[in-house]
Parts: structure tokens; sequence; C-alpha cells
């Protein structure tokens, strides 16, 4: 497959994935904001689980990577270690000036979308695509 095909491919992929991770973390953001009122305890549980699933899906599928779990998951980590406490305290903020709670969580699913596909590209997968080697039957 050429290049070109091959990473809009992966794009295509990685935004499906993220799609149903999106739906992971909307649908979880939901039921616990029913419980929770506060914006960050909904959206740090709803995040972390989303993150889990569109991880291990994209690993297997998207990149293809046989890299080291226990380090792609730390360089991931390293990535949330900016990215969470940032969108929290900035979703935090803008919900006390009156912005609807689900309007925020969105805008910030579409930036984290974005910069988690770069960052995975770029930094956790970079020279590991293509190397998982499927299990014969």
């Amino acid at each position: 497959m050429k290049e070109k095909n091959k990473q809009l491919w992966q794009a295509i992929k990685f935004t499906l994935f993220s799609i149903s991770a999106g739906a992971i973390q909307l649908g979880s953001f939901a039921i616990l904001e029913i419980f929770i009122k506060d914006y960050w305890v909904p959206y740090l549980i709803s995040l972390v689980l989303s993150i889990l699933w569109n991880f291990t899906l994209n690993r297997r599928y998207t990149f293809k990577s046989a890299a080291n779990v226990p380090v792609a998951m730390a360089k991931l980590f390293g990535f949330y270690l900016v990215f969470t406490p940032l969108s929290t305290y900035l979703g935090n903020l803008v919900e006390g000036l009156g912005v609807n709670d689900f309007i925020i969580v969105i805008v910030t699913m579409l930036l984290n979308f974005v910069l988690e596909f770069l960052f995975c590209k770029l930094v956790v997968y970079r020279g590991k695509e293509d190397t998982l080697v499927a299990k014969k039957k």
C-alpha cells in the first residue's frame, strides 16, 4: 500500500476508534453527571475510560504496533499529564462562566482527538508502526 494511502487509512481508523471512545466518554460523562454535579469528576473518570479504550484499539489496529505496551502507555501517560490538568482546569473555568458542560466536553474531545493522533504518530509509535505480527491459527 502506498504511504499516502496507508496514512489516510490510519487517520480513518483513528477517527472511527476515536468516535467509539468519544461515545464511551460522552455516555459515561452523562451518567456520572446525573450523580456528581462538579464538572471535573465526571470529566476525569470518563476521560480515563475513553483513553484506555482508544489506546487498546489504536495500538492493535491503527498503528499495528508491537511496541512495548508499558513504554507506549507511559508515553501516552506523559501526554495526558499535560493535557488532562490543562483541559480540566480550563473546562472548569469555562463552566464557571456559564458555558454548558456538554459543549465544553465536546470541544475538549475534538482538541484531544487531533493532538492525540499527532502525539501517537510522531512520538508513541514512531518507528514502531506495522511491527505487530498477526497470529496464525
